[in-house]
């Protein structure tokens, strides 16, 4: 049954090379009905791609359902190699509340889904942020630690018994996170260089879980041979604005001796997250109106 307001759902999936694949995960998606496909943005160093699409709860949850089924004829971690860490085919999947939905809507929509994934597909589903009631599963980073190489052995512990499902990976897709969030902004600064350790150290100093910025998680990867990059996530773009992240990031990067190529926004992001001129200041690449989510969402 489909509750009131609007609810946004963003998955993100471990192919982000094989654009046909991709576009059969799209149609997925895109063939549920009430569903909204509004962006899918896709990264072949990172290996990833990620889906936003909107609908009323019962509706987003039979387009996770959907793109779940798609995925697990398409996708083998086996086979899989990208930058991005993971330890699922569908590696997360958040609910975010956006007009007339709240945060317990989300809460109910993720728990729900998440028992659906596990019962059809044998999937084990752990749940996050605002879906979980154990403190140590409520940080994405913390649940995926060690990967889809190293799950086996981590779900063999008890405290990593699954919230649902079996207690053991999926020989091919291993393991799901599914939550509930408030928008959070997918954003990357490029460095002109090709020094992976700047990078990571970029992001050690930044991120918040080592004294940097609030609301900042950030990771150090290479792009290309000669491009490393800070992908970050900002969880509260209010309290840490785009601005503010990519400041620090040049000023660190300045220290080291590394220039700044240019930065990109993954997905969507409220038009409120920026600011004028920020196309030019953040050095944008590839950035068009159409990721905004109010203009998607008309």
């Amino acid at each position: 049954m489909n509750g009131s307001g609007l609810i946004e759902c963003v998955p993100n999936v471990s192919e982000g090379r094989r654009l046909d694949v991709v576009a059969r995960m799209a149609d997925a998606i895109r063939s549920t009905p009430r569903v909204r496909l509004l962006n899918t943005s896709s990264d072949p160093a990172h290996n990833r791609s990620v889906f936003t699409f909107v609908g009323a709860d019962g509706d987003v949850q039979q387009a996770a359902l959907a793109l779940f089924e798609r995925a697990i004829a398409d996708v083998d971690l086996r086979e899989h190699r990208g930058e991005h860490p993971r330890l699922g085919a569908v590696d997360v999947v958040p609910f975010v509340p956006l007009a007339g939905a709240s945060m317990a809507q989300c809460v109910a929509a993720a728990k729900s889904a998440g028992a659906a994934i596990a019962e059809r597909f044998g999937i084990p589903v752990y749940l996050y942020e605002e879906a979980s009631n154990d403190p140590t599963r409520k940080r994405l980073e913390d649940i995926r630690r060690g990967a889809f190489e190293g799950l086996k052995d981590k779900m063999s512990l008890p405290e990593w018994i699954p919230d649902f499902g079996p207690h053991h990976p999926h020989p091919s897709v291993g393991a799901t996170v599914v939550g509930a969030r408030r928008i959070l902004i997918a954003y990357n600064v490029n460095l002109a260089s090709d020094r992976l350790d700047v990078a990571k150290a970029i992001a050690r100093t930044i991120r918040q879980s080592g004294g940097g910025l609030p609301f900042v998680k950030a990771m150090g990867v290479r792009l290309a041979p000669d491009v490393v990059q800070v992908s970050m996530n900002l969880t509260n773009y209010e309290a840490t604005p785009m601005y503010v992240a990519f400041d620090a990031v040049k000023r660190e990067a300045e220290r080291h001796g590394v220039g700044v190529r240019g930065s990109e926004v993954i997905g969507l992001v409220p038009q409120a997250a920026l600011r004028p001129g920020d196309e030019q200041y953040l050095q944008l690449e590839g950035f068009t109106s159409t990721q905004v989510l109010e203009r998607q969402l008309g």
